[in-house]
């Protein structure tokens, strides 16, 4: 509705001083229904009659000049919006308090026009000129309850990042700060929790399970689901297009590991270390992790433990690597081996004659075998690059 268009700049001006004697007893009126049909407002009756008060004002205020700016009379209505939000009540109570406050003052109009012996027309361009007023200041209330409510859910947004912070700091911060920030983020603190590593990504994020911790604006964003169960498979529906990896479960105080471990595995799987998959969960992963822990020692486990490879040309190394991890791992004998490698168990037994020739006594030997393993699986995860 224009300016223009409001129907209490059609209200002659010279009814504003009738009316404005009215606003006294009209008040009373409505404060009294009010407070017999919604007895919870008697709790902040001072508001309420300001309120009510405040409201009749404008309205005849609007008559009186119409072209005159807004004043802060607005405000109070704005703040009888926060005030229901902030009471933990939906805005049903303050839109029943409107509306019979519409019909008490239209009840006292109808006496004042019988009174004044106002005409049929001016009776019908006061009614709606009173329906338009009550339409305003229900949607100043409206943006008082929405601004509340936002800005609530804001403060909770800061002091839940803020325990996220905490939770992940290095060292893990005193636990009683840690305890007192989850309390004033309103976050229950859960037996275990995971870490969820995001890839940033333009796609929108569907809703998420609301006690789950969200920090999209970090350069690395992630999350802490308390209580993990089945998080990868909701993690498809809520974030799709996003690509994840979940850390592993871990008590709260070891968040920063699980999170740790989340980052690792995106940060294997770019590197085509681990499968391109759009979610990865760090559990289907330990040996990885637990090889590639650090880099330069499983390189130098690799070279060392290998090193009788080493003169080969390329072709005989990667043959009888090949060869000796299958062997290592397998229970059976030369058919087993022949049967995973798709080649004759001949060729099997020849290349493992070679193999004891270059590492002799160590393929005998249990500790040296577990170690020629390890440094062969590190060889084949270090091969990317």
């Amino acid at each position: 509705m224009t300016p223009l268009d409001d129907p209490r700049r059609s209200v002659p001006h010279e009814l504003a001083p009738l009316l404005r004697s009215e606003v006294a007893p009209v008040s009373v009126s409505i404060v009294d229904a009010i407070e017999k049909a919604i007895p919870e407002y008697s709790e902040f009756r001072e508001n309420v009659v300001h309120g009510i008060r405040q409201a009749l004002v404008k309205f005849v205020d609007m008559i009186a000049e119409p072209e005159a700016e807004p004043d802060p009379h607005d405000d109070i209505h704005r703040k009888l919006g926060a005030w229901e939000f902030q009471s933990g009540r939906s805005l049903d109570s303050l839109q029943a308090a409107y509306r019979i406050g519409a019909r008490v003052a239209w009840r006292h109009v109808c006496g004042f026009a019988e009174r004044r012996e106002l005409s049929l027309r001016l009776m019908s361009v006061l009614g709606e000129a009173m329906i338009a007023h009550v339409d305003e200041l229900v949607s100043l209330s409206v943006e008082g309850y929405a601004a509340a409510q936002a800005s609530a859910a804001g403060t909770l947004e800061r002091k839940r990042r803020k325990l996220m912070e905490l939770l992940v700091a290095d060292p893990t911060s005193n636990w009683q700060a840690v305890l007192d920030a989850a309390r004033a983020a309103a976050w229950p603190m859960p037996e275990r929790l995971a870490a969820v590593a995001l890839e940033p990504s333009a796609a929108p994020a569907d809703d998420l399970p609301a006690d789950v911790l969200v920090d999209f604006e970090d350069a690395s964003p992630y999350l802490l689901v308390p209580n993990p169960v089945a998080v990868t498979r909701w993690l498809r529906t809520a974030l799709p297009g996003w690509r994840a990896a979940v850390g592993l479960p871990v008590a709260p105080a070891q968040a920063r590991t699980s999170l740790a471990c989340a980052r690792r595995v995106l940060a294997l799987s770019r590197e085509k270390v681990l499968p391109d998959q759009p979610v990865l969960d760090s559990a289907d992963h330990l040996v990885e992790l637990t090889v590639l822990a650090d880099e330069f020692l499983a390189r130098q486990l690799a070279e060392r433990a290998l090193a009788p490879l080493a003169p080969l040309t390329d072709r005989q190394r990667t043959k009888l690597a090949e060869t000796l991890l299958v062997w290592l791992s397998a229970r059976g004998g030369a058919p087993e081996v022949a049967a995973r490698l798709q080649v004759h168990p001949q060729t099997v037994r020849y290349r493992v004659n070679q193999l004891e020739e270059l590492f002799g006594d160590r393929l005998h030997d249990a500790g040296e075998r577990f170690t020629l393993e390890l440094a062969l699986r590190a060889h084949y995860l270090l091969r990317r690059d």
